[in-house]
């Protein structure tokens, strides 16, 4: 897929696409000043990354209100996912203050203030709700991720993680500590890379040694 293949394909209205358009610019020129992306990447930033994070959106289920994006940085998927989405709250987590004013610059211009909410803490230290949806790019190893993520989720909670060609070693290596249901999806940006869709997940909880 190229640039304009990728663009073609997001079918998207034409101030979107133009919003869009200034959102690559704004990230562009941010990028000069802090490390958001690589900048090889950014030969091929609608595939790479607005495509990439645009194909999430086929896993979410329909009537989602509320997504959850963990360690947003340069807003893939959460921003993207944010214009894209006709309704709903999405809701980016970064800790970093120069990524967090990006965010918010970046939200200015895709047109979704009323409906993003940047929050500049860690994970950690964000007060515990469910969601609908859950989508991290980038942000840690399945087993920690879901360590660190679990109670902002229900039994319904949708999560949507691009791992690349690690996913599958990295789901593997979950299920010893993880149940629920997961499945491999294949991405449409990269031919090697995978997604991990899972729902109702929880941790395994073991007996006691000795009963």
């Amino acid at each position: 897929m190229d640039e304009t293949a990728a663009r073609e394909a997001l079918n998207v209205p034409r101030e979107t696409l133009e919003r869009l358009e200034a959102f690559v610019a704004l990230l562009r020129e941010e990028n000069e000043r802090q490390n958001l992306v690589s900048r090889a990447t950014l030969e091929q930033v609608w595939v790479r990354h607005l495509y990439d994070s645009a194909q999430l959106l086929r896993f979410a289920p329909e009537g989602a209100s509320t997504w959850l994006d963990l360690g947003s940085g340069a807003g893939f998927p959460g921003l993207i996912v944010a214009a894209l989405r006709p309704e709903g709250t999405t809701t980016l987590v970064e800790s970093r203050k120069l990524r967090v004013d990006f965010l918010k610059r970046g939200a200015e211009v895709l047109g979704v203030t009323d409906r993003v909410e940047v929050v500049p803490t860690s994970l950690q230290a964000m007060p515990a709700h469910p969601f609908d949806v859950i989508s991290a790019r980038a942000f840690a190893p399945l087993d920690k991720l879901l360590t660190l993520a679990e109670r902002f989720s229900q039994p319904e909670t949708i999560w949507i993680l691009p791992k690349g060609r690690n996913a599958k070693s990295e789901l593997d290596a979950a299920r010893a500590s993880w149940q629920g249901v997961f499945r491999l999806e294949a991405s449409l940006t990269d031919s090697d890379a995978m997604i991990i869709v899972a729902s109702g997940v929880r941790r395994i909880i073991r007996g006691k040694k000795g009963r």
